[in-house]
């Protein structure tokens, strides 16, 4: 069992109206339960299961608002899980997941963001700080822009925040909910460089966290939205600095858009 109880009482929180739908995914029934419990008392409808292909049943037939996905399940893992799940969308806007991870086991995060995971908590983790992330991850996939902010199309890339939509010369782009999230931030703010630490408190609520989460989302986001993801356009790096969203050309004699890792990250 990786579950951190602490020394407190349990969650006193109850409510008559579901807070959302969740799916638990975890082959350990001591932690499936205690977390389902939790969830439970924060007013949030929960479904469980077992492992990858009941996971991926319970999700086709009831559609939650958010899944908790075990990384290690047997026979199909996490990481396959959440492959699949992004690979049939069916055109609905994809359900955000927050995957559970060993402690100290960065290639295993990593993956998992790479395939798609929007947050994680390692384990032993305190069901407390899951119920957080969990809200916080449903409080950004459920907001809305507000409507006299506009985003102008760049390059083809146009992007409705009210709508949760965005499209590049026409085509329906597959963006996770952070995908998005830190799409539309860097939209907000053309021709500013932004280091990792402001967009990971602006855009995951974090005031300090893994900061290669930010690497692998902005490497994630321009193999979506860049011509060529190898020397990005859009979303260029500025060395040692951050991560800068040019609206229009470079400037005469800038560098290239440096995809390449510099300063441990690109």
């Amino acid at each position: 069992m990786a579950i951190n109880n602490g020394t407190g009482p349990g969650p006193g929180h109850t409510s008559g109206d579901a807070a959302g739908r969740v799916l638990v995914v975890d082959d350990d029934p001591t932690v499936s339960e205690v977390v389902t419990g939790y969830l439970e008392r924060a007013g949030f409808t929960v479904h469980r299961a077992e492992d990858g292909p009941a996971a991926l049943e319970s999700a086709a037939r009831h559609r939650p608002d958010l899944i908790v996905l075990d990384l290690m399940l047997p026979g199909m893992d996490g990481l396959e899980v959440c492959r699949r799940l992004r690979a049939s969308g069916n055109g609905r806007l994809p359900v955000p997941v927050v995957m559970l991870t060993a402690r100290g086991d960065e290639d295993d995060r990593i993956l998992g963001l790479e395939v798609g995971a929007d947050d994680y908590v390692t384990k032993p983790f305190s069901p407390r700080e899951l119920v957080l992330r969990v809200r916080s991850v449903l409080r950004r996939s459920s907001s809305t822009a507000p409507a006299d902010e506009p985003l102008r199309e760049v390059a083809g890339l146009a992007v409705d925040p009210a709508a949760r939509r965005a499209t590049r010369d026409g085509s329906e782009l597959a963006l996770t909910l952070r995908e998005f999230d830190l799409l539309v931030y860097l939209m907000r703010h053309p021709g500013q460089v932004c280091d990792r630490e402001r967009l990971m408190r602006e855009v995951w609520g974090w005031e300090y966290g893994d900061l290669s989460t930010v690497t692998v989302h902005v490497r994630r986001l321009r193999s979506k939205i860049e011509k060529d993801p190898a020397d990005p356009q859009l979303i260029r790096t500025v060395w040692g600095a951050g991560y800068r969203f040019e609206p229009g050309p470079p400037p005469p004699g800038s560098t290239p858009g440096g995809a390449r890792r510099e300063d441990g990250h690109a």
